[in-house]
């Protein structure tokens, strides 16, 4: 028997996929590009010792502006772009095993945590990689004094061609030749212990607060608005429940770190408990946008997705 709920859930057998998929890379797209500079701002305020350079979010956002312009708030874009194929990996490993899930259960909670936290796992196999170079690439300009790896040698800019590829290159070929193929999943364990964690608990919590905001609005509230406010309010959650790891894992793949428990018991000693707050500020700032786009685009993809013969049947 099938849980009764207020916001309707649209499944995985709901849609048309070629829609659904086509809709999706777009969104993805759009999203990445909206929220990227607050994530390059999240790492460089994760990396630095103490308050060494910037002394919060706005701090760094203004600083880099000025010193780098807007082109530094996006350091590394083109090569963070290829998370497009994880979060299509995302996507779909969630809602396929919510429907494998489905047939042991109908408690949407319990849906909503499996499916979540694998889709994360998967995904996270396909974006470390991609994510430990860009996260380098963050790193320079005026954060190249906290990373391992330069990309210009005494402060020689290279030819504005070079600029893109040429940078990515150099990091490539640093993280190769110093640690292998191993290096391109440092801190691969601690962006699982991150990243599982967090999508386990923000689509459980998202449907939660979803449910609970019906149940506070009049009847006629449409429910993409109610969904919309649960997004950011499951983000906040989940990156203040998550947030510790994440910093752990941001020092462990910029510093080349190679033990997380360590990694973790020095930042303690060095910062006490109030290094585990840092980027936090920034990182509610760029999930907050994320969420309420990702609420609102997703819910929107899948309606868009929906299959012609189910599209008269649904009330939104």
């Amino acid at each position: 028997m099938q849980e009764k709920r207020n916001v309707q859930i649209i499944e995985w057998e709901d849609l048309d996929k070629k829609k659904f998929y086509s809709f999706g890379v777009f969104m993805t797209m759009t999203i990445r590009a909206g929220v990227y500079p607050a994530t390059l701002i999240r790492t460089r305020l994760q990396v630095q010792k103490g308050k060494s350079l910037y002394s919060g979010t706005f701090d760094a956002f203004f600083k880099i502006l000025s010193s780098e312009g807007v082109r530094g708030l996006y350091r590394g874009f083109l090569v963070n772009t290829l998370t497009l194929i994880s979060g299509q990996a995302y996507i779909t490993t969630y809602e396929l095993v919510r429907k494998y899930v489905s047939t042991y259960t109908s408690n949407n909670t319990v849906k909503s945590l499996v499916a979540g936290g694998s889709a994360s796992l998967v995904a996270q196999s396909i974006t470390v990689p991609i994510d430990v170079v860009s996260q380098h690439l963050m790193m320079q300009g005026q954060g190249g004094d906290m990373g391992r790896f330069k990309v210009n040698a005494k402060g020689v800019q290279p030819a504005k061609h070079k600029m893109t590829f040429g940078q990515t290159r150099h990091i490539i070929i640093q993280i190769f030749t110093t640690d292998g193929f191993r290096g391109f999943y440092r801190g691969y364990v601690a962006s699982l212990l991150t990243y599982i964690p967090n999508s386990a608990v923000w689509w459980p919590f998202y449907h939660f607060y979803a449910e609970q905001l019906s149940n506070l609005a009049p009847t006629n509230c449409p429910h993409l608005l109610l969904q919309a406010m649960a997004g950011p309010m499951a983000a906040t959650t989940a990156s203040t429940i998550t947030n510790p790891m994440d910093v752990v894992r941001a020092r462990v793949q910029v510093e080349g770190r190679s033990s997380v428990i360590e990694t973790f018991k020095q930042l303690i000693a060095e910062e006490g408990m109030w290094g585990m707050t840092k980027g936090l500020s920034a990182r509610i700032i760029s999930s907050t946008p994320t969420a309420i786009v990702m609420a609102v685009g997703y819910e929107t993809l899948k309606k868009m997705s929906l299959r012609p013969e189910l599209v008269d049947s649904r009330h939104w």
